[in-house]
C-alpha cells in the first residue's frame, strides 16, 4: 500500500487532491492529511511516507520552513511542491531542494498524478 502525505492549510485543495489520486492510481493508497506542517514534520519519521505533496503558503510554518527542518527523515519518500504560487522565484527556489522532486501547480492534473505515479 502506497502511503501519501498531504500537508495543505486548505481542505478543498487536499479533498481535490485525495480524490484525484485515488481514482487515478491503480494501487491502493493510505493517505494522512496535515493543515499544520508542523504537526507532520513530527509524525514524518514514523509514517515513512513514498509521496508527500506540500503546500508553500501555510500560517504556523509555510513550506520552505517545513523543507529547511527536515533532517534526513524525508528519506525514501518523494516530495512535491503543490502550491497556487506561480512566481518564478518560489519554482527556482523548489529547486534548489534536492528532496523536492518537482514544483506542480495547484490544483493537480490527471498528467501529473500518471507522471508521478508510474
Amino acid at each position: 500500500m502506497l502511503k501519501v502525505v498531504l500537508i495543505d492549510d486548505d481542505p478543498i485543495s487536499t479533498f481535490v487532491t485525495e480524490k484525484l489520486i485515488e481514482k487515478n492510481v491503480k494501487e491502493p493508497v493510505q493517505f494522512f492529511k496535515f493543515t499544520n506542517a508542523r504537526k507532520a514534520l513530527g509524525e514524518l519519521y514514523k509514517l515513512r511516507p513514498n509521496y508527500l505533496f506540500l503546500d508553500l503558503n501555510m500560517p504556523e510554518m509555510n513550506g520552505w520552513d517545513f523543507l529547511d527542518s527536515l533532517n534526513g527523515e524525508s528519506e525514501g519518500t518523494s516530495i512535491y511542491i503543490l502550491s497556487s504560487s506561480v512566481d518564478e522565484r518560489d519554482i527556482n527556489r523548489a529547486s534548489s531542494y534536492s528532496m523536492v522532486k518537482d514544483y506542480l501547480s495547484k490544483p493537480l492534473i490527471k498528467k501529473a498524478i500518471s507522471r508521478i505515479f508510474s
